[in-house]
C-alpha cells in the first residue's frame, strides 16, 4: 500500500523520476518543439539575454502586474509577457516596450484572448489581424472579450 501523496511504494520509487522524464520529454516534443519557431521561441525563453530583459521588466515595473495596474488593481506578479505574442511577430522580442509584468490570472485571460484575436496557440492559424501595441488597449479588449463570453 502506497501513502498519499506517493505515487510509488519503496520498491519502485526509482520509476518516478523516469516517469517525470517521460513525460516532460514528451511535453517537450509534442508542444514546446513542434516546429522550428516554437524550438526557436523556447530557445529564447532559456537564453541569458531572456533573463536580462526579463529581470529588467520586472524592476521597472516593480513586480507589479501592469495589466492589474491598467485597472486601478495593484497584483504582485513575477512574470514578464510580450505585449505582442512573439507567435505573431518574433522582431519584438527583445524590445524593452513590448513587455510588461504580468500576474498568472491576467496572463491567463490574456493568452485566452490571443488565441481568439490573433489565433495564437496549438491547433491554430494566424488571424492577420493588426498588432496592438498598447497595452491599455489590450486589457480593454480583453474584458469585451469576457463580457460578450458571459453574455454568449
Amino acid at each position: 500500500m502506497v501513502e498519499w501523496p506517493a505515487i510509488y511504494c519503496d520498491k519502485h520509487k526509482d520509476l518516478a523520476s523516469k516517469t517525470e522524464y517521460r513525460d516532460r520529454s514528451h511535453y517537450n516534443r509534442v508542444t514546446r518543439n513542434r516546429t522550428v519557431t516554437k524550438h526557436e521561441q523556447y530557445q529564447f525563453y532559456r537564453s541569458k539575454q531572456w533573463q536580462g530583459l526579463r529581470q529588467r521588466a520586472l524592476a521597472r515595473d516593480h513586480h507589479l502586474c501592469q495589466y492589474c495596474l491598467t485597472r486601478g488593481v495593484v497584483t504582485p506578479a513575477s512574470t514578464v509577457d510580450h505585449i505582442v505574442p512573439m507567435e505573431v511577430d518574433m522582431g519584438l522580442a527583445t524590445i524593452a516596450g513590448n513587455l510588461a509584468t504580468i500576474c498568472k490570472d491576467c496572463h491567463r485571460h490574456k493568452t485566452a484572448w490571443e488565441k481568439s484575436y490573433y489565433g495564437t496557440g496549438q491547433a491554430n492559424s494566424h488571424t492577420g489581424l493588426p498588432e496592438i501595441h498598447d497595452l491599455k488597449r489590450v486589457v480593454a479588449l480583453i474584458q469585451q472579450s469576457e463580457m460578450a463570453q458571459r453574455r454568449g
